[in-house]
């Protein structure tokens, strides 16, 4: 059973930045793909940016060029560095790691983007 937290979240002025971490425990975090989601209300689960255990990286258009996922598999985290943030960039974002088999999901944390 693999255990997710994130950490993080915030709120922040339009154009600041915030780094969030999800720290995973109970599986072999290296097989994983590690994934960040946010979720506003109203609105579906959206994937804002993955990254395989091979280092291949997938990112959402509207986020292109001002975030930047990583991971450390050392230290069993996930990172997602945000810059000049948006409004619509708030959210609850959700940490999620997935193998060929399930997928396992953190708590959240709350971002919120002032204009």
């Amino acid at each position: 059973q693999v255990q997710l937290v994130e950490s993080g979240g915030d709120l922040v002025q339009a154009g600041g930045s915030l780094r969030l971490s999800c720290a995973a425990s109970g599986g072999a975090f290296s097989i994983y793909t590690m994934g960040w989601y946010r979720q506003t209300p109203g609105k579906q689960r959206e994937l804002v940016a993955a990254i395989t255990s091979g280092g291949s990286i997938n990112y959402a258009d509207s986020v292109k060029g001002r975030f930047t996922i990583s991971r450390d598999n050392a230290k069993n985290t996930v990172y997602l560095q945000m810059n000049s943030l948006k409004p619509e960039d708030t959210g609850v974002y959700y940490c999620n790691a997935k193998n060929p088999f399930r997928g396992y999901w953190g708590q959240g944390t709350q971002v919120t983007v002032s204009s």
